[in-house]
């Protein structure tokens, strides 16, 4: 049986409705779409992400990233992007996310002896041989293979207890020797610019509330200001400021579709002092204000649940 068939046997009894929903095994998502998405805002959590049916398109900056069957995503940082899905009732965009946690691939990495290991070339580095924090690789034999495993696991509930987390750690292991693994193993190394802009990152995530300015940033991740502001756009195509002001936009869409939050307390809890300018910022992002996207996102969910 041809590959594509094998996954598509093993995923679809797996999900009954759109979006991302949790499997079995906690690092494992399955996502599924019966409808094409204009290019929207969104962010992943550190993860791969592995399109069985349909095609996405991430939109970072000036690159534009395809992942389709027999690809997948590396994403090693949260960054803000934005992203267009393919996909139709007829044929539905199928797939999974696999979550990346820091100490499984922290050991892997010890394990392998690869913390300085050479690249693979590819497109794992950018011109400057500084990582890509997100971008598409091949899914190789092994890869497949380890995915095909995965996705039995899943489909077996004793399995899954049992062995989910092993098949999880065969598909990390998997990516780190893949054309990606200078990205992922950047995020265990500590070294250069690339991990000094990690941690500031980090430091906005933990806090988007805190308007901490471009010489704090700098000064914490022991760079000059210049230097910081060229290393940041070069990782996140995105100045500080507008990397901020993404980030905050899409946790208050976040909350916006989770939470009991009205928008007073969702601008405030996302760091903006003015609700006016707040929506109008909403707005310019999303294509509706908070209320309008609130309300058209819930009758989405109202209809996948019907």
């Amino acid at each position: 049986m041809p590959l594509s068939s094998r996954l598509m046997a093993l995923i679809e009894p797996l999900i009954d409705r759109d979006g991302f929903t949790p499997s079995t095994v906690p690092s494992v998502s399955l996502m599924a779409c019966h409808h094409q998405v204009p290019r929207t805002p969104l962010m992943y959590e550190p993860s791969l992400v592995i399109v069985v049916q349909g095609r996405k398109i991430g939109y970072l900056g000036d690159r534009e990233i395809h992942y389709d069957p027999g690809q997948y995503l590396v994403q090693t940082l949260p960054l803000p992007f934005e992203c267009e899905t393919f996909a139709t009732p007829d044929s539905p965009l199928l797939g999974l996310s696999v979550r990346i946690d820091p100490a499984m691939l922290s050991e892997l990495v010890l394990e392998t002896g690869l913390e300085t290991g050479p690249d693979t070339g590819g497109d794992a580095t950018s011109h400057s041989n500084e990582p890509l924090p997100m971008a598409s690789v091949a899914m190789t034999a092994s890869m497949q293979e380890a995915v095909v495993r995965l996705l039995r696991a899943l489909n077996d509930p004793l399995d899954a207890r049992v062995m989910g987390e092993a098949r999880v750690r065969e598909v990390i292991f998997e990516a780190l020797k893949g054309e990606q693994g200078a990205a992922l193993r950047a995020l265990v190394n500590h070294q250069g610019h690339y991990s000094q802009i990690i941690q500031a990152l980090a430091q906005m995530h933990a806090d988007v509330t805190h308007n901490a300015s471009v010489e704090v940033l700098a000064r914490d991740a022991h760079m000059s200001v210049s230097s910081f502001h060229q290393h940041f756009k070069q990782v996140t195509r995105a100045t500080p400021l507008q990397y901020l002001k993404r980030l905050r936009l899409i946790k208050a869409r976040q909350l916006l579709s989770h939470d009991d939050l009205n928008v007073n307390q969702t601008a405030d809890a996302v760091g903006y002092r003015s609700v006016a300018q707040f929506s109008r910022d909403y707005k310019r992002t999303f294509g509706a204000s908070p209320l309008q996207d609130r309300r058209q996102n819930r009758s989405l969910s109202d209809a996948d649940a019907s």
